[in-house]
């Protein structure tokens, strides 16, 4: 096996095993699972780490190389309307390759699934020109971030109450493992085109940026189709009582999946055509590791997709299920918080975006800093959620005190800290979030009574929330002990020192 491929699996491993011996604890403990379906989702976690490892080694040889060709020919070129059409059009196309956005299409009641797609699609499109415009034009990002969300919680208060929160969620889902690696390295592409010193620091910024438009457009959408009810169809526990069963119900899945994935990579290929024919960008080699890291890409997303979905769903939904109903619904703040911790690691997208902060800062943030980060913030935000399930508290009271303070904390922290916060946002809350925690919080609250539209529906943007406030946190704590004892200058990137130096002396 290659050598980079059993790096990225044993990594897949250690992020997906704390999650899947928790289940296994509570099966035996809280919440008796059948055996069948414990042995559907233990063949999930297979295919999930196996595909995770795929998936990674993929995007760093396909996707990173791409979106960093395209963001530096588009940069240098500082004609403006270029700028503004590529950068539209590469939302546009990679949006509409998320897998996620099918799955937040049948939630969303009363809006036809196309309307939907399209209407987010040009929300990223929309965001990703302002990203864009935001680097060439040396904004501060914080500004950017403090005046898109003052507008954004303006027109949450005209969108009809049980939209509000499936409208938040769409910010999170939408910015998944397709769009993700796409968009950071078109950041890095960025950097690496400009001369200047706040290149780096710039790099950052534009999956915070994306995030927005999802929730701004589908907010405007809710409005001007009104709907009266925002649904999701529950998760179809499957009957199995033979591992034969099993086997084939993965199998079944397989060819779906793997259509989904297809049609969602082919823009993107198509892209990378169209790009060397026009630039001739990358030699003959470059275009061969390319087209392997693309087959990776669709392998590892096949293989990840099917094993959340038939295997790991069904189990999110029947654990939240026991737990709500029983005495002990109150061990689901402890237990989210526990499954948070973990299950941010899980993320596909949280590697790809770990191992890019690491390489940028030279070290000074490392991928375990960010980690320890994301996961904290991530458990408290699913104890956050599980509370709103038991409660029915509104997710106003949270969220917004939530951005208020990331915003706040946005004006002390060096600019590569914001950026790198309001970026893991969107990363920490992908198909993980949405296919585990997700059904976990809608088993709970239909066995606690609770409404689902206003009651469950929130937690991926919760999820999305928490690394703005525990990112720039971590920020602050870094500085103050930068300031205290001065590290070896090779141990920092430069970039970021100068960025400290000028910000805090």
């Amino acid at each position: 096996m290659n050598e980079k491929l059993k790096e990225k699996i044993s990594e897949s491993l250690s992020s997906v095993l704390p999650i899947t011996v928790i289940v296994l604890l509570l099966s035996v403990t809280l919440v008796p699972l059948e055996i069948g379906t414990l042995a559907l989702f233990l063949t999930g976690a297979v295919l999930l780490i196996v595909g995770m490892g795929f998936f990674q080694l993929g995007a760093e040889m396909a996707m990173t190389p791409l979106g960093q060709g395209v963001g530096g020919r588009i940069i240098k070129s500082r004609r403006i309307v270029p700028i503004v059409l590529v950068s539209f059009l590469m939302g546009v196309i990679i949006t509409i390759a998320e897998p996620d956005l099918q799955v937040l299409a049948n939630q969303v009641a009363s809006i036809p699934n196309s309307v939907l797609i399209w209407t987010v699609a040009v929300g990223v499109g929309l965001f990703l020109v302002v990203a864009v415009l935001r680097i060439l034009f040396h904004i501060s990002l914080s500004w950017m971030l403090l005046i898109s969300y003052v507008l954004l919680f303006a027109l949450s208060f005209f969108s009809p109450d049980s939209f509000t929160a499936v409208a938040f969620d769409s910010g999170g889902v939408t910015t998944g493992p397709m769009t993700v690696p796409f968009i950071m390295a078109l950041g890095i592409g960025f950097s690496a085109a400009r001369s200047d010193r706040d290149g780096a620091s710039d790099s950052f910024g534009l999956v915070a940026l994306c995030s927005i438009g999802p929730v701004m457009m589908v907010l405007l959408l809710g409005i001007f189709y009104n709907p009266t009810d925002a649904a999701y169809t529950a998760t179809e526990i499957i009957p199995v009582s033979t591992t034969q069963d099993v086997v084939k119900q993965f199998i079944s899945a397989l060819p779906h999946y793997g259509k989904e994935v297809l049609i969602s990579i082919l823009p993107v290929a198509g892209v990378l055509v169209v790009f060397q024919l026009f630039t001739r960008n990358y030699h003959k080699r470059q275009l061969l590791k390319m087209a392997v890291g693309f087959v990776y890409t669709i392998l590892g997303l096949v293989l990840f997709l099917t094993g959340v979905n038939v295997g790991f769903a069904p189990v999110g939904s029947l654990l939240g299920s026991g737990l709500g109903e029983g005495v002990f619904k109150w061990l689901l703040i402890p237990i989210g918080i526990a499954i948070g911790y973990y299950i941010v690691k899980a993320e596909p997208a949280v590697q790809v975006l770990n191992k890019q902060v690491e390489d940028l800062t030279g070290g000074t943030i490392s991928r375990k800093m960010m980690n320890m980060a994301l996961s904290a913030g991530v458990a408290c935000a699913v104890a956050l959620a599980m509370v709103r399930v038991l409660t029915g508290l509104n997710i106003y009271w949270i969220i917004i005190p939530g951005y208020a303070a990331a915003l706040i904390l946005s004006r002390f922290v060096p600019p590569v800290f914001v950026g790198i916060a309001f970026d893991s946002g969107g990363v920490a809350s992908g198909p993980m979030t949405s296919t585990f925690l997700l059904p976990l919080a809608m088993g709970a609250c239909s066995a606690a009574g609770g409404n689902i539209v206003t009651d469950a529906f929130g937690v991926v943007a919760l999820v999305a929330m928490a690394p703005l406030i525990a990112i720039q946190i971590m920020g602050l704590i870094y500085v103050r002990k930068a300031k205290a004892v001065p590290p070896p200058a090779e141990v920092l990137a430069e970039d970021t020192i100068v960025d400290i130096e000028e910000d805090f002396e």
